[in-house]
């Protein structure tokens, strides 16, 4: 798997903090989910990711809602630069 360049983070409505780790194309390579210590996988994809403005849906382990957030290509975090 290649490793990730951008993170995109939100909360949960249980407040697990959530994070998806995407490719150069904003396509999800790993979702993760971490609550009072813990970290659990939790299941990610990207839609409309050819948008500026796209979603990530994740499945939060700890509570099983399904979340669905909306980002910008722009306001993306970084993580490593592209190759």
């Amino acid at each position: 798997m290649s490793e990730p360049i951008f993170a995109a983070h939100s909360r949960c409505e249980c407040q697990a903090s959530l994070r998806a780790d995407l490719d150069a194309q904003h396509a999800v390579l790993r979702g993760s989910a971490f609550l009072r210590g813990r970290r659990e996988l939790a299941p990610a994809q990207a839609i409309h990711v050819d948008d500026v403005r796209f979603d990530i849906h994740w499945a939060c382990p700890f509570c099983t809602r399904n979340i669905l957030r909306s980002f910008t290509t722009a306001a993306l975090q970084r993580v490593r630069p592209a190759a």
